[in-house]
């Protein structure tokens, strides 16, 4: 059962991951474009490493590449998704609603992979789907005046997990004639030509040449991409040995880690992140988080 600490090792490290991207998105980086050039250029050089000391097999089918670049596409969207709504919502909030893909894994099962999906599953995504929307509301106000709204990124956000769900199933794919180093190749290959691609043609990117503290956030970011890149393999060698959809349900409890790092963060280094956590909020996202994780499970027994 290799499959299963990989994944908690992979999740556990991308929960941290977020809380940097976090962090670099709303607080240090001049725009998204900003971020995205650097990020990318990373993810390239180290693919590039990647691919000389684990070349394509001579074998390998035309149609596991053209299926591992088209989930690599994917990928690329959905974090540019994912980030951009970063920047309007919490980490906290935002990670949560992401990692509600073992539903649409789930679904798409049905028709690609053939599996037959109960009441008990039908059940866990609606479970985890009320728990991703109840996480995203807002409340404003108090008493009489007391207002509800939607988190306006959720539709964003839901788009980014349908996104990550369609890579991973397109990863289970590609990787029946692929290893799953072979497999990050093509993925940071995508995410080095799409992510700077668009910081290019929007021009925000310029803004890296008078930010402040410039080299300091640099190197932030060149650690936590190579440590993600480490991340997205081991998420890969999982996806390999184990059922897609048990092994993106343990990768969807990457909410769980977030959660208690920005309680710690928040703490005793509130500078770090703009987290608002009074007592209410704390508990409103522990419920959510508990709606969310529990329906996944359901999806797995």
């Amino acid at each position: 059962m290799f499959w299963i600490p990989a994944a908690l090792i992979s999740t556990a490290i991308h929960g941290g991951v977020a809380i940097v991207d976090s962090h670099l998105v709303t607080r240090r980086m001049p725009s998204l474009p900003a971020y995205f050039l650097p990020m990318g250029l990373i993810h390239l050089v180290i693919g590039s490493i990647v691919y000389i000391l684990n070349p394509f097999p001579a074998d390998m089918p035309l149609s596991a590449l053209l299926v591992a670049v088209l989930a690599g596409m994917l990928r690329a969207v959905g974090v540019y998704l994912m980030l951009s709504a970063m920047q309007k919502s919490e980490v906290s909030r935002v990670v949560p609603v992401v990692n509600t893909y073992p539903i649409f894994v789930a679904l798409m099962a049905v028709p690609l992979l053939g599996e037959a999906i109960g009441y008990r599953e039908w059940l866990g995504i609606l479970i985890t789907v009320t728990g991703a929307m109840f996480i995203s509301i807002h409340r404003r106000g108090d008493g009489a005046a007391r207002e509800y709204r939607f988190d306006v990124s959720l539709v964003m956000l839901l788009a980014s997990s349908l996104l990550f769900a369609g890579a991973f199933t397109a990863g289970k794919y590609a990787l029946e004639g692929m290893s799953y180093w072979n497999l990050y190749t093509v993925n940071a290959a995508c995410f080095g030509t799409v992510l700077p691609l668009y910081a290019l043609f929007s021009k925000g990117w310029q803004g890296l040449k008078t930010m402040p503290r410039r080299n300091q956030a640099l190197v932030v970011l060149t650690v936590s991409e190579s440590v993600s890149a480490f991340a997205i393999v081991l998420s890969n060698a999982a996806i390999a040995a184990g059922p897609v959809s048990l092994v993106t349900t343990v990768l969807s409890t990457r909410p769980a880690f977030v959660f208690a790092m920005t309680l710690v963060l928040s703490r005793f280094f509130p500078a770090v992140l703009e987290e608002k956590l009074s007592r209410g909020i704390v508990l409103a996202k522990v419920a959510a988080i508990l709606m969310i994780i529990g329906g996944v499970i359901l999806l797995t027994f």
